[in-house]
Formats: C-alpha cells, structure tokens, sequence
C-alpha cells in the first residue's frame, strides 16, 4: 500500500458492498482515507460526525434516498461553514439524471464499471477544487473577524474621543445611579464596556444591545467577550447576577461587615 497523500477523507457510499469495498481498496492504494458505506442512511450519518471527509462518491440509484438526495441532504447539513466535492456514479447515464446532479452540485460523474484510473485522476482535480474552496471560506471568515475587529476599534475610539472631550469629574463628587452601584472590580472598564456590561445586568440580548448603543452584534459579541476575560467571570449569567440589584446589595453587606 502506498504512502497517505492526502488528508481529505474519501466517503464512498453504494449499496452493493462488493463495489463499496473495491473503490476503498484501490483508493487506499492511492494514498487515500476512505469511509465506506453501504447506505445512504449511514453514509448522511458518517458525513456528519466527521468533519475530515472532503469528497464524497456515491451511487446514483440507491434506495431511501438516491445520490442526488443524498448530497442535497449533505449540504443541508454542511450549510456555510463546511465545502466538499461529490462524484456521482451511475450504471444508466440518463441525461436527465445528469443534468439533474450537475444542477444539484454534484462536480463529476463516471459510468459503470468504471475506470479506476480515470476516477483517481477525476478524484485529484475534485481534492484541488476543494482546497481551492476551503482556502476561499477561511479568507471569508478571516474578514468577517477583521470587520468585527475594525468596527470594535472605531467604537473604542469614540469612547475615547468622549472621555476626552466630556468634563472632568472630580474625585469627591459622589457617583450617581449605576455608577454608585458598579462594583469595584469594573472600575477597569472602559465607558463602552460599562455600558454593554450594564445592559447585559440588566437582561438584555446581545440584539438589544447592538440595538440600543446603535453598533453591530457582533461588535457586542466583542465587548462580552473582553468584560468578562477582565472582570474574570465564566459567562454573561454570572455578569448579569453580579450587576443585578440583588448581586450588589449582597456585596455591599459584605464590605459592610
């Protein structure tokens, strides 16, 4: 058996086991992963629990759910944030049944019995456009986090800009409303993140968040995220409970004791 080349899982689903073991085989030759399935039931299972399966060969007729279905459901289920590339096999080539595949994004299809040489070949190209289409994801979700990133710094700055421009306080003026009630270990906060922290004390989603300071979700996400890595709580409950009215006066009859 030749050495693994590559780390893309192979499914290879046909409901004749014979077939099923015969791809498998030749493909593990070839330096191939394979998940055999001998089902469409089982095969939508496998896909499912394993995230290292990129290609997928299946049969066209099968019963339960033929290829087409099969793959349809399996992009169901990869939705936005998972690509592969399906290869339909078929003992009939019906024109329509093609045209249906490609339609349904199906990359390929070969007619049995099959060259296997000449899937192997259609395999690589299929490994290439998959590699191609996962290097096109990340670079989405890499921007997407940049925007979030950018959007978070411009709402920083305006904070900034505030604290600079507002009146100073003086330090032997009391604190009024909130403030008088914000624990010390928020003091570290910085105005935007008081206010997210207050409005999640309060009760708030993250949607009536953005909502009401008039910035993104996502920029809220953020601001959860920093206030409790800094206040070192585990989640938003605990922030809310600490912020709550009951959370405050329980410690201020701590420190009073």
């Amino acid at each position: 058996m030749n050495k693994l080349t590559s780390a893309v899982k192979v499914l290879v689903v046909d409901d004749q086991p014979l077939i099923v073991e015969e791809l498998c085989e030749f493909l593990e030759s070839s330096g191939y992963r394979c998940v055999p399935c001998v089902s469409s039931v089982e095969a939508l299972e496998r896909f499912n629990d394993d995230a290292g399966i990129g290609l997928v060969l299946c049969d066209l007729h099968m019963p339960e759910m033929d290829g087409i279905e099969l793959v349809q459901a399996m992009q169901r289920l990869a939705g936005k944030q998972r690509v592969f590339e399906a290869i339909m096999l078929t003992g009939r080539a019906d024109k329509q049944d093609v045209i249906k595949a490609l339609r349904a994004g199906i990359a390929d299809y070969y007619q049995k019995p099959i060259d296997l040489d000449e899937l192997l070949q259609g395999l690589q190209r299929q490994e290439a456009a998959l590699q191609e289409r996962q290097k096109t994801l990340q670079l989405g979700h890499l921007n997407q986090k940049l925007q979030d990133l950018s959007s978070s710094i411009d709402d920083l700055y305006q904070d900034l800009d505030k604290v600079r421009r507002g009146p100073a306080v003086r330090e032997d003026e009391p604190l009024q409303g909130d403030e008088l009630e914000m624990p010390a270990i928020f003091h570290q906060l910085s105005p935007r993140q008081l206010d997210v922290a207050r409005l999640v004390g309060k009760g708030q989603t993250n949607y009536q968040i953005a909502c009401e300071l008039g910035i993104t979700e996502n920029t809220v996400k953020l601001y959860v995220s920093q206030v409790l890595r800094l206040t070192h709580m585990h989640n938003r409950t605990q922030l809310a409970l600490a912020l709550s009215p009951g959370g405050v006066a329980g410690r201020q009859r701590v420190t009073a004791h």
